[in-house]
C-alpha cells in the first residue's frame, strides 16, 4: 500500500462566517429564520468504509447518515441526505451532491448533479447556510 492508502482521513465540521455572509436566502422570511451559530464546536468524523452519507437523521424517513448534521444548532439548508463521500481505489475520497435542494460547493466551486469531485487534504465542502466540512489527511 502507498502512504496515501495508509493515511487516516477525517472530516471536520464547523461553521463558516464568510460563507454564511455570502449566501442569500430565497425570501426575507427565510432570512430572518437563519441565524449564524456563534461558538459552534468543531465535530470530527473519521472516514472509513466504501462510502459515508452526509445529512440530517430522520427516523420517520429511515435516513441515518454517518455524518449526522442534525444539530443543535440546525443548519436549515442541510438536506436529510445532502452529499455522499466515496472512497477511491487510490485511498483518497470524492464527494457528490446526493440531490439536495441547496447543492454543494467544493473550494468555492458549485458541484453539478451526479458530479464526483476528487478531494485532497485541506479541501472545503460548503453546504447549507453556514456548514463547512474540511477534509484532512493525517
Amino acid at each position: 500500500p502507498t502512504p496515501t492508502q495508509l493515511a487516516t482521513w477525517t472530516v471536520v465540521v464547523a461553521a463558516d462566517r464568510g460563507y454564511y455572509d455570502s449566501v442569500q436566502a430565497a425570501s426575507g422570511q427565510e432570512a430572518g429564520e437563519i441565524v449564524f451559530p456563534d461558538r459552534l464546536p468543531e465535530r470530527r468524523f473519521r472516514l472509513a468504509g466504501p462510502e459515508l452519507r452526509i445529512g440530517r437523521r430522520s427516523k420517520s424517513q429511515h435516513i441515518e447518515p454517518e455524518i449526522d448534521l442534525t444539530g443543535p444548532p440546525l443548519d436549515p439548508g442541510v438536506s436529510r441526505l445532502h452529499a455522499v463521500l466515496t472512497a477511491r481505489p487510490d485511498g483518497t475520497w470524492s464527494v457528490r451532491d446526493a440531490g439536495s435542494d441547496n447543492g454543494i460547493q467544493v473550494n468555492g466551486r458549485d458541484v453539478g448533479p451526479d458530479e464526483a469531485v476528487p478531494l485532497s487534504h485541506g479541501d472545503r465542502i460548503h453546504l447549507g447556510a453556514w456548514t463547512v466540512i474540511t477534509i484532512t489527511r493525517g
